[in-house]
């Protein structure tokens, strides 16, 4: 029953549900105290009031924005407990006494104060926002940035000021309760004193040199940079927050190209969301700014994703144009018609050229380049699994079956997860399974966004691995080096503070203005973070026992990682498998949509040399066979040729295809605008001569002249 209170009222805990509870049954607990009339009461109901409003606040809560949306924001609320207060002292008979118009004249000049507070604030704020955000981009040496001010001014700073009326209201409740005006008015000067301050505080940062330059400056500062630095290669972004890891698989990557990289993104929540990087960084919202900004340097621009936004950068003639997308799967997103506006498309093998071919969206084969997958470099090759006690391994480890479903989609397709039909099932025989296996389950992040049933899906699903795991907790079979677990538990605590304190964590009041400023990362420090998530990675996994069945959220393990400490996959159709496919190892795909096998297969590349489950999840057996007796496998061999051709050959590197693919194109690039110069050059040439030709005569495209008067 509280769980279903709790996702009714899309509060995040049971603690919120409380204190949601309080504040709603606060106010009229405060009405009914004024009207009584008793001082203790209203006190104890407003207090219950106060708190019950920060603990929401400072949990951001969905709640609160909703009550804002039903017109019972934060200041309503705040004014509707004063009123109350002003009621208490009429039915205490002090209607009569100065507190009484005190209180009245107190919360009017308070109200008065809300105004000039909040312009101030959203001024500030509104300067202190670059037309630009950039990282690793020296502007520090071109323009003047000042510092932000303090935290303590800005941070949630509509409820500091409101909660200033705390004196008054403190003051104004003894004065009645002990019948004296003077300690109310002491509460009430304190709160119009403390409002006034807090007002004159921010007046100097909305003028003189603790503004930002304006964006002409910026700009300026930002093409003055771009034209020393010249990039050569650019990362084009744009998108939600959540897809910011489409951008952030391709970080690596941009950090070993042999051409400068630039990386531009058009919104600031995908800055926000982007993985700390080496290479320059320009985040620039405004088309206009975009569409001015000095790219003459950049000869290849390359694009993860197919947007609107996209239009922006696709105008520039000079610069070849690529999509590399965000991975390679037999999703319709992976042949969208939209690519064939761009000058070439990049996949990682030939199932890529031969998925546009088969599509026939208007791609020409001649504009496909094969490039492999640079990401996948992380991804470590199968050994098999050595036998060991109950069908494990050697070292006594169970292997390790990873379950990486794909979130529901747009659409209400059956095809699109396994989550919805087949999730539970899966999960289900993988917990059962004789010998015994892990499970790992790692879900899509956008699992449960759109559709109720998929959240609800995950959540039974999630279930059913914890309590499994809490099940084999508590089987003897199963032994635990706990001395091992603790140690490795403390690593990564400390693994866990130096990264903390190396990425400055704790710095939490840069706003955008001094983020750009001082953007530019320490590379000594970028490569120790780097090692230390490596450390840590390896602390993880060993944190737990072996034979653990682990749900798996958020960014860190990648998902790499699971791939690495798996011996299997079971997944949907979607970049995922591509990805696993470089492992070599087992795997197995959900026909969610029913299908049958062989039309699956004939739909889907990828899945040619997996198992296929239905809905019912009963093909698992082949997976696990697979997986215990590698010898015996009756697929590995079609997974070596499946991998060559979705991904590519090993040889030579697929860093280096890549770089083979943007110094040709960029050759090209460079080979369209010298063609381009020169027809400019000589139509120019050519104008000149007709405008010096003498009149009456006209001039051949040879240059000479003829016509009347000529013998």
């Amino acid at each position: 029953m509280i769980s279903t209170a709790i996702r009714v009222a899309r509060v995040g805990s049971a603690a919120e549900l409380a204190a949601a509870v309080l504040m709603v049954a606060g106010f009229p607990a405060l009405m009914l105290a004024a009207l009584v009339p008793s001082v203790p009461a209203f006190a104890a109901a407003a207090a219950v009031t106060y708190l019950a409003d920060h603990y929401l606040h400072r949990k951001g809560s969905y709640l609160i924005n909703r009550l804002g949306k039903v017109r019972a924001g934060l200041s309503i609320r705040f004014l509707i407990r004063q009123l109350l207060l002003v009621l208490l002292l009429a039915r205490l008979s002090l209607a009569d006494n100065l507190i009484y118009y005190g209180a009245i004249a107190c919360f009017i000049a308070f109200y008065g104060l809300q105004a000039p507070h909040g312009a101030l604030v959203q001024l500030i704020r509104n300067r202190r926002r670059m037309p630009v955000a950039t990282r690793n981009v020296d502007l520090k040496s071109r323009i003047r940035i000042p510092d932000a001010p303090p935290r303590r001014l800005l941070h949630r700073s509509a409820e500091k000021m409101l909660h200033l009326d705390l004196f008054a209201v403190v003051g104004i409740l003894l004065a009645a309760q002990v019948k004296s005006a003077l300690v109310g008015f002491v509460g009430i000067g304190i709160t119009v004193a403390v409002a006034t301050l807090y007002v004159v505080a921010l007046v100097p940062y909305v003028r003189g040199r603790k503004i930002p330059p304006n964006a002409e400056r910026v700009l300026a500062a930002v093409d003055d940079w771009l034209g020393g630095y010249k990039p050569e290669t650019v990362l084009y972004f744009s998108g939600s927050k959540d897809s910011a890891y489409q951008v952030n698989m391709w970080l690596d990557t941009m950090e070993n190209l042999d051409s400068k990289p630039l990386i531009i993104l058009r919104e600031r929540a995908i800055l926000n969301n982007l993985a700390p990087t080496t290479v320059p960084v320009i985040c620039v919202p405004g088309g206009v700014h975009l569409m001015n900004m000095d790219l003459s340097t950049v000869r290849v621009a390359l694009y993860a994703a197919n947007v609107g936004k996209n239009i922006h950068m696709l105008r520039v003639p000079t610069i070849k144009h690529v999509f590399i997308g965000h991975g390679d799967s037999d999703k319709l997103a992976s042949v969208n018609p939209f690519s064939k506006v761009y000058d070439e498309v990049w996949t990682a093998g030939r199932a890529g050229r031969d998925r546009y071919a088969i599509a026939d969206v208007g791609v020409r084969d001649d504009d496909i380049v094969e490039v492999g997958r640079p990401q996948l470099a992380p991804i470590q090759t199968w050994q098999g699994v050595p036998e060991g006690p109950r069908g494990g391994a050697a070292d006594g480890r169970c292997p390790t079956i990873l379950y990486a479903p794909t979130w529901e989609g747009w659409d209400d397709n059956p095809g699109n997860t396994s989550i919805l039909l087949a999730g539970e099932n899966i999960v289900r025989r993988l917990i059962t399974a004789d010998p015994p296996v892990r499970v790992l389950y790692k879900p899509h992040p956008f699992t449960g966004t759109r559709s109720k049933e998929a959240k609800a899906a995950h959540q039974r699903i999630t279930a059913l691995v914890q309590k499994a795991a809490a099940e084999r907790a508590a089987d003897s079979h199963f032994a635990t080096d706990s001395a091992a677990q603790a140690q490795a538990k403390a690593e990564l605590a400390r693994i866990e503070a130096r990264i903390a304190q190396l990425a400055g964590t704790g710095d939490k009041g840069r706003d955008e203005a001094e983020a750009t400023r001082d953007g530019q990362v320490d590379v000594a420090r970028h490569e120790e973070v780097a090692r230390l998530r490596a450390e840590w990675n390896d602390a993880y996994w060993r944190s737990f026992p072996t034979w653990e069945h682990r749900v798996i959220t958020g960014s860190e393990p990648r998902l790499y990682d699971c791939f690495n400490v798996s011996d299997a996959m079971v997944s949907d159709i979607s970049s995922v498998v591509s990805d696993f496919i470089a492992s070599g190892k087992p795997y197995a795909v959900t026909d969610s949509a029913e299908l049958g096998a062989e039309e699956f297969k004939r739909n889907n590349t990828a899945v040619r040399a997996a198992v296929i489950l239905s809905n019912s999840a009963a093909e698992l057996g082949e997976l696990l066979g697979a997986v215990r007796d590698p010898a015996a496998d009756p697929l590995a061999e079609d997974r070596k040729e499946l991998k060559q051709y979705l991904l590519g050959p090993d040889e030579p590197a697929s860093i280096d295809q890549f770089n083979t693919a943007v110094a040709n194109l960029a050759i090209k690039a460079e080979t369209r605008n010298v063609g381009q110069e020169s027809r400019i050059a000589a139509a120019t040439a050519d104008a000149e001569k007709l405008a010096n030709a003498v009149p009456g005569q006209r001039v051949s495209s040879a240059g000479d002249t003829d016509g009347v008067g000529t013998g």
